[in-house]
């Protein structure tokens, strides 16, 4: 299994970053596809999930200024971040989003032990 990030960054204050995941070496679509983030000294948080029928969820933080995408025939999720803020900053991580706790997975919090993950791009927002 792999999942390897793409896209992360130095982008000042308002501007746009796009991250790319590809996954390999499992059943791409049988998964809810995720992106979480760690600030250094924080625990992970979930950014955005997307179901393999392409419904969409964000962390209020993101609302209407990141967009998570997927492609089911290439094996591929994306995030799109504008108006991005400082408080962005972080390691972003594309992640399958944990079975076990079915459609409310994003109501608990991440953990590497659970799940496929990659191995994380960093995104630092910065003038």
């Amino acid at each position: 299994v792999q999942l390897v990030e793409s896209g992360g960054g130095l982008a000042q204050p308002g501007g746009s970053l796009r991250l790319s995941c590809a996954a390999s070496g499992f059943t791409f679509t049988s998964y809810t596809m995720a992106w979480a983030r760690q600030v250094p000294g924080k625990g992970l948080e979930w950014v955005s999930g997307i179901r393999s029928d392409h419904r969409t969820i964000y962390t209020d933080s993101v609302k209407g200024r990141f967009t998570i995408s997927r492609d089911n025939a290439k094996n591929t999720v994306d995030l799109q971040m504008g108006s991005l803020k400082v408080e962005d900053t972080a390691v972003y991580y594309c992640a399958t989003a944990p079975l076990r706790y079915g459609s409310d997975w994003y109501t608990r919090l991440p953990s590497m032990d659970i799940g496929f993950w990659g191995q994380g791009t960093q995104v630092t927002v910065s003038s």
